[in-house]
């Protein structure tokens, strides 16, 4: 039976195809890597051709096919990208010659080429295997490499070797003791309950870097998903075509496959054309900062306008790259090569995104005519809206519990709120009034999000006040304070009253909370103590009375009236 070989044979004479096609009647043992003879016929062929050859050895020992490369690479025939099994490898390994002028010109002592570990992890490949044809044509130095078990997944060992005799006797052992290892820690790794995940970092040289990726970090969390591991890119500006370079992503399918991850994360918002070229060079799912934000908010939303919202905004967000996934499909409009039988697949999927985006669109104008007719309702009642405005994860819902005695979801993670809700509140001397809790901002809201949410975010323009709550304790709170604020001008509301309120300061020092609340002219509070947003309600107060024309003077017993003796219990009924 004739070894498949692969390869450009063009060029070559009978002899030197003969030659090559005679390595597919050598034999190996299982214990050994590649025998004396193998190893002389592959750099004498080298040699003579001034390229790369290579073979694949099964388990069995037999050539399983010849491989011819050019003088920098032997290229690997298409033998499956799907994964051998659970704690199993591929049962081949790789052998190839490397060539002096086709050495690593970052680090000549290395013989394996990236593209060949790539290989060995994408593949899961028994071994690698590169030795060097020398300068007479023989077999010199060489560098053997294989998987490893690593906590989370599989590493690479790499050995190189100053002979290829002596290349390890007992291969067979290795690879039992390999295969062993990873049938326990892929168990192990099985029982986690969050999939893991490689965060990619891509540092431009922005001041606020280091927040930028705690902050990813935490929306990883709050998604559910584990980060094994972080890698940082630092480039001058993103690439166009990949974002982080082709070079780095060949290091990140590396650090993939060593953590076992699911998913790959950028902390950016990736273009079509970006997202497209990404996923044929990534064999795993691929998502960016925009499409994790869509997928917390998808799991949030409870009401029927949030689920709404969140659905359109995913469609929006979406259609852009299913356009761009294969135009070269798309059928013509007429003319020549234009004519056919109809609609492609991905003109079908195109035209029922594009349906559904008007129909959920029809029906949220629908749902905002009727909320509009609430506030109109209310407004005539003339009850005064404070609405709770600020960065995720700031503690609005906490205050609005707080304050008005309810029951709402309140969770230290991002976006814990994502749809609006309202309560009465009645002061001491004061008609009833109405807070609001929307959802939290993030810095760099997609305008896809902010159009897809005008439903919960129109209850802002109604709101006599804005209440700012601020993460006092929060390290980005000055860069936080500075995203909300240019969120609310984004969305026409800069000049709306606010009230600035530091929450949270219960987690850092008094001095702290003191020049954070001079800095910014805010009340200091701590929403899970509802006897700390006294200051608060005072300045609610004044304000209101400031604004109707009576007397802002707050006299001592509305405080005694408004709190008892146990500050967890605020009986805004009195």
């Amino acid at each position: 039976m004739t070894t498949p070989f692969f390869g450009n044979a063009q060029g070559l004479n009978a002899r030197e195809v003969e030659a090559l096609k005679a390595l597919g009647l050598h034999k190996c043992p299982p214990h050994l890597l590649i025998t004396r003879e193998l190893a002389h016929r592959m750099t004498s062929i080298s040699d003579m051709l001034h390229r790369k050859v290579g073979v694949i050895l099964g388990r069995n020992g037999h050539v399983e096919c010849i491989v011819l490369g050019d003088a920098e690479r032997a290229y690997l025939p298409d033998i499956g990208r799907s994964r051998a099994g659970i704690g199993r490898l591929r049962g081949i390994r790789f052998i190839v010659t490397t060539l002096e002028t086709g050495k690593n010109p970052q680090n000549p002592n290395e013989l394996l080429t990236m593209d060949e570990i790539t290989d060995l992890a994408k593949l899961r490949l028994d071994f690698v295997v590169a030795i060097e044809s020398n300068i007479l044509g023989a077999p010199g130095r060489a560098e053997y490499a294989h998987l490893i078990p690593s906590q989370k997944g599989v590493s690479i060992a790499r050995n190189a070797v100053e002979s290829f005799e002596e290349l390890p006797k007992n291969a067979d052992e290795i690879l039992k003791a390999v295969e062993t290892e990873l049938r326990s820690t892929t168990e192990k790794a099985q029982s986690t309950q969050n999939p893991p995940a490689i965060l990619v970092h891509l540092n431009t040289g922005e001041s606020d870097a280091r927040e930028r990726r705690e902050e990813m970090l935490e929306l990883c969390r709050t998604a559910g998903i584990e980060v094994v591991r972080v890698i940082e890119q630092r480039r001058r500006s993103p690439d166009p075509k990949t974002l982080v370079g082709s070079g780095k992503l060949q290091q990140i399918e590396l650090h993939a496959l060593d953590e076992d991850a699911e998913f790959i994360i950028f902390d950016r918002e990736l273009s079509p054309a970006q997202t497209r070229v990404i996923t044929q060079i990534l064999p795993h799912k691929v998502l960016d900062r925009t499409q994790l934000i869509l997928d917390i908010f998808a799991q949030r939303a409870k009401s029927l306008d949030g689920k709404l919202q969140v659905e359109l905004a995913q469609l929006k967000y979406n259609l852009p790259k299913l356009i761009d996934r294969n135009t070269a499909m798309s059928r013509l409009t007429g003319g020549v090569g234009g004519r056919g039988p109809g609609e492609t697949k991905l003109e079908m999927n195109r035209r029922k995104a594009r349906e559904r985006m008007n129909a959920l669109e029809r029906e949220l104008s629908k749902r905002s005519g009727h909320r509009e007719l609430q506030r109109k309702k209310r407004n005539a009642q003339q009850i005064p809206v404070f609405s709770l405005v600020g960065y995720t994860n700031a503690g609005k819902s906490t205050l609005l519990n707080a304050l008005t005695q309810s029951e709402v979801y309140a969770e230290n993670q991002l976006f814990a709120t994502l749809d609006t809700t309202s309560r009465r509140l009645r002061f001491p001397r004061l008609q009833e009034v109405i807070f609001t809790d929307t959802v939290g901002f993030i810095r760099d809201l997609p305008q896809d999000l902010v159009a897809a949410f005008k439903a919960t975010l129109e209850e802002l323009n109604d709101a006599d006040v804005l209440l700012h709550v601020i993460d006092a304790s929060s390290p980005q709170v000055h860069s936080q304070i500075a995203a909300v604020e240019a969120i609310l001008k984004q969305l026409g509301l800069a000049e709306k009253p606010i009230i600035r309120i530091m929450n949270k300061t219960d987690l850092i020092s008094p001095e702290e909370a003191l020049e954070l609340s001079r800095q910014y002219d805010a009340v200091a509070i701590s929403a899970k103590f509802r006897s700390s947003t006294l200051p608060l309600i005072e300045r609610i107060q004044d304000f209101y009375l400031s604004q109707s024309g009576d007397s802002p003077k707050i006299e001592a017993e509305i405080k005694i009236r408004t709190f008892d003796d146990d500050p967890g219990i605020i009986p805004f009924n009195p």
